[in-house]
């Protein structure tokens, strides 16, 4: 069906990611403030990350709406977060944006959903209970590993993996980039 149409990725930060940049108001900041309210003002930041949650998951039906034959949450800060506020503060708003999510685009097709949490790793175990198609790894990540984590035997279907090159590999010549 999708056969001479070139593929149409949709995309969208999560809803901690966002909340990140309206928090900080850049990028590559020490993420002071944004934990602070983390911390200080929980009920503030939940708020936020509702409001966030419900207008990525319109965003992206929106893409699905359009002819996006994909999606993907990235969530660019998740890594930052101690244990729990992890579970918190990020997981558990993508799971409410997967949760809102069109299945399929206009055309009838299946939209598969991708999660990439970059420093997520340690994570994985939760993130096996996103109602996701694909899991995006980092290059911190063992596959190996990783697969066999998510090949766990509580009867949810295992994701698949996506990524885990290390970006930086692309600036080596040509032979040790095929390699």
């Amino acid at each position: 069906a999708l056969a001479g149409r070139v593929p149409l990725i949709g995309f969208a930060g999560s809803p901690w990611t966002l909340a990140c940049y309206m928090v900080e108001g850049a990028s590559g900041t020490d993420f002071r403030t944004i934990k602070s309210l983390l911390y200080a003002r929980p009920d503030l930041l939940h708020r936020i990350l509702a409001i966030n949650a419900d207008s990525v998951a319109a965003y992206l039906n929106a893409q699905i709406e359009a002819g996006a034959q994909a999606i993907m949450v990235f969530d660019s800060w998740g890594g930052i977060l101690a244990d729990g506020a992890f579970q918190s503060a990020s997981l558990a708003y993508t799971a409410r944006v997967l949760q809102q999510l069109r299945r399929t685009g206009s055309d009838g097709h299946v939209v598969p959903r991708i999660v990439f949490t970059k420093g997520g790793g340690q994570w994985l175990a939760a993130m096996r209970t996103l109602d996701c198609e694909v899991l995006g790894m980092d290059w911190t990540v063992n596959l190996a590993s990783a697969r066999s984590l998510l090949n766990g035997s509580d009867g949810h279907a295992p994701q698949s993996l996506q990524g885990n090159l290390d970006p930086a590999v692309l600036l080596a010549p040509p032979p040790v980039i095929d390699a």
